[in-house]
């Protein structure tokens, strides 16, 4: 595995089309779903198939693998296939560091998280859509 540089983006960069808060934003929005979330915690622990993923996450093969999809095409994971199974691992170890970091910050700030008024409005309006 190559070693992994830090940089930092510009918030808005001229004359792009996506500047650089709107990509963090969308960076945390790959992993903000839960059923996303809790397909990176299982790959955290090991390489996973579809299969297990399913049993694990508690949902269907097609939801699954459409997540698996984003996951993949946004580069926290990859595949490799062995035989008739597809085997996901977390392939950036900064994945890792970014969940660690938002479990303490959870800790920390979860009664705040759990009541914040402008996050529930948006969860029930994304509830009814």
């Amino acid at each position: 595995m190559e070693p992994v540089t830090s940089t930092t983006i510009p918030l808005s960069a001229p004359g792009a089309a996506t500047d650089g808060a709107d990509l963090l934003a969308r960076l945390f929005a790959g992993v903000s779903d839960p059923t996303r979330l809790r397909i990176l915690l299982a790959l955290l622990e090991r390489e996973r198939n579809v299969s297990e993923l399913v049993t694990l996450v508690g949902t269907g093969q097609g939801r699954v693998s459409t997540h698996l999809q984003c996951l993949r095409w946004c580069g926290f994971v990859t595949s490799e296939r062995r035989g008739k199974y597809v085997y996901y691992r977390v392939c950036d170890p900064r994945v890792r560091e970014l969940i660690k970091l938002a479990q303490d910050m959870v800790v920390l700030h979860g009664e705040q998280l759990a009541t914040c008024s402008v996050l529930n409005m948006a969860s029930e309006r994304a509830g009814r859509q």
